[in-house]
C-alpha cells in the first residue's frame, strides 16, 4: 500500500510532465489502495466497515467544501465582494501582501482554514489579474489560513479534534498559541516581501481589476452569505452536529433567498444556485476526495499508526515528536496523524493543555503549509488557481518552513521563560463565539 501511495503521489506531483490530471490519479489511487486493503484485511466485512467509516468522515469534508464553494460563488456572482475589495485601497504590492496575510489570519481563526482560503482566493481574483504575483498572494493565504487556524479550537479540524476530546481548552490554547502562530506568519511575510515577485517584476503597482456593477440585492446576498459561513461554528456549538450540516443550512437559506429576490427575472439565472453549482471547481473536489480516501486507507491498514510508533521509539523528546509530526503533515493529511497521536498518548501521559498537546495543535496546523498538498487550504488553492506542486515547492516551501521553525522556537521560548500573556485577547475571542 505504501508503494501504491508513493506512485500515486508521484503522479500527482508530476501532473504537468505526465499530462495526467491529478484528480483522476487521486481517484485511481484511492480505489487501488482500498482494493489492496480489502484483500489484506482479516475479512471483506472488516474492510467494508472501515471504508464506510472513512467515507462518512470524508463525505463530511466534501459536503462542507461543496457548500462553502457554492456560497462563495453566489456571493461572487452578485459582486458582493466588491464591498471588501473597494475598501482595500492600497496599490503597493508589499503592503497588499501584508494586508491579505493578516486579514486571512484573523478570518481563519473565526471560520476555518478551508473556508477562509476559498473566500480570500475569490477576493484575490477581484483584486489582481492572473500573474506570478497573484500566485504569491494565494500562497500567503494558505500560510496565513493555516497559521490562523492553529490558535483557536475552531480554526482547524485538528485543533477541533483535540478540543472535543479534551486535550486542549479554549482560553489556554489561544493564550499559548497566538504569538507562535502570528510569528509563523510574520516571518514568511517578511521574507516574501524581499522577493522579486513582490518588488521587481510587477512594478510598484499591481494592475487592479475593475469591479463590475453590484447585482440587485448584492449587499443582502453578501451579508447572508458571509453570515452563513460565520454561523457554522455557532451551529456546531449549539446543536452538536457536524460543521457540514451548518454549511448546508446556510446554502439552503441562500438558495431560497436568491430564488425569491430573482423570481420571474429570466435574465438573472446566473445569479441563482443551479448556475453557481455549474461553475464551482468539481474537479478540485474530486481530487480532494481521492486524497482523503487514500490517506484513510493507510490509516485503516495501520500504516500511520506504525509511523507514529516509530517516532515514539526513536525520538525521546516530546517536542521533537510534535515537530516531526508537523513535518510529516506536509506530506500526509494532518487529521489521521493527529488521530493516531491521540490514540498513542492519553491524558494520563500528557494532561490537558500540556506543552505536548499545544505543540501538536500548532505543528499539525502550520506544518501543512510547507507543501501545497499538505493541508486542505493548499489543496483548495491548488485547485482554484491551478498552481502546480513544484512552483509552490520552489517559491514558497522555504518561507513556510522558516515560519514553522520560528513559531516552534517562539512557543518553547515563551514556555521556558514563563512569560505571562494577557487574558484580554483570549477573553475577547472567547466572547465572540469560539
Amino acid at each position: 500500500m505504501a508503494l501504491v501511495f508513493i506512485i500515486g503521489y508521484a503522479g500527482i506531483i508530476f501532473e504537468e510532465s505526465l499530462a495526467f490530471n491529478k484528480s483522476g490519479v487521486g481517484l485511481l489511487m484511492a480505489v487501488c489502495l482500498w482494493v489492496i486493503r480489502s484483500i489484506g484485511a482479516p475479512s471483506t466485512d472488516i474492510a467494508v466497515t472501515e471504508l464506510s467509516r472513512a467515507s462518512s468522515e470524508v463525505s463530511e469534508i466534501v459536503f462542507f467544501l461543496l457548500g462553502a464553494m457554492t456560497i462563495v460563488e453566489i456571493v461572487d456572482a452578485h459582486q458582493g465582494f466588491k464591498l471588501v475589495t473597494d475598501n482595500i485601497t492600497t496599490r503597493k504590492p508589499r503592503t497588499l501582501l501584508w494586508v491579505v496575510g493578516f486579514v486571512t489570519f484573523f478570518l481563519s481563526s473565526v471560520l476555518d482554514n478551508l473556508t477562509s482560503t476559498i473566500v480570500m482566493v475569490s477576493l484575490l481574483r477581484k483584486l489582481v489579474p492572473p500573474s506570478e504575483y497573484r500566485k504569491f498572494l494565494g500562497a500567503v493565504v494558505v500560510i496565513a489560513a493555516n497559521a490562523g487556524g492553529a490558535w483557536t479550537p475552531i480554526g482547524d479540524v485538528t485543533t477541533t479534534m483535540l478540543w472535543i476530546h479534551g486535550q486542549i481548552s479554549t482560553l489556554q490554547t489561544i493564550k499559548g498559541l497566538f504569538v507562535p502562530s502570528a510569528i509563523s506568519l510574520v516571518v514568511p511575510l517578511a521574507l516574501m516581501s524581499l522577493t522579486s515577485e513582490v518588488n521587481g517584476k510587477g512594478g510598484d503597482t499591481p494592475n487592479m481589476l475593475a469591479s463590475e456593477q453590484m447585482a440587485p440585492r448584492g449587499q443582502l446576498v453578501f451579508a447572508v452569505g458571509i453570515g452563513a459561513l460565520v454561523f457554522v461554528p455557532v451551529f456546531k456549538a449549539v446543536t452538536g452536529l457536524p460543521p457540514f450540516m451548518g454549511m448546508l443550512l446556510g446554502l439552503g437559506m441562500l438558495w431560497i433567498l436568491t430564488d425569491a429576490i430573482h423570481y420571474g427575472e429570466s435574465g438573472r439565472q446566473k445569479l441563482k444556485v443551479p448556475q453557481a453549482l455549474s461553475r464551482i471547481d468539481t474537479q478540485g473536489i474530486l481530487f480532494f476526495l481521492g486524497i482523503l480516501l487514500s490517506v484513510s486507507s493507510l490509516e485503516a491498514a495501520g500504516i500511520l499508526r506504525e509511523l507514529a510508533n516509530y517516532l515514539d521509539a526513536h525520538i525521546s523528546s516530546s517536542e521533537l515528536i510534535a515537530s516531526a509530526i508537523g513535518v510529516v503533515s506536509a506530506v500526509i493529511d494532518n487529521v489521521p496523524l493527529v488521530a493516531a497521536t491521540m490514540g498513542m498518548y492519553d491524558l494520563t501521559s500528557y494532561p490537558q493543555d500540556s506543552e505536548f498537546w499545544q505543540l501538536i495543535a500548532f505543528c499539525a496546523g502550520t506544518g501543512g503549509s510547507m507543501l501545497i498538498i499538505g493541508s486542505a487550504a493548499g489543496v483548495a488553492f491548488m485547485g482554484m488557481e491551478k498552481v502546480d506542486f513544484f512552483w509552490y515547492l520552489r517559491k514558497v516551501s522555504g518561507f513556510a518552513f522558516a515560519g514553522y521553525t520560528a513559531g516552534i522556537v517562539a512557543y518553547l521560548a515563551l514556555q521556558n521563560l514563563h512569560i505571562p500573556l494577557p487574558d484580554t485577547l483570549a477573553k475577547i475571542h472567547f466572547l465572540s463565539g469560539s
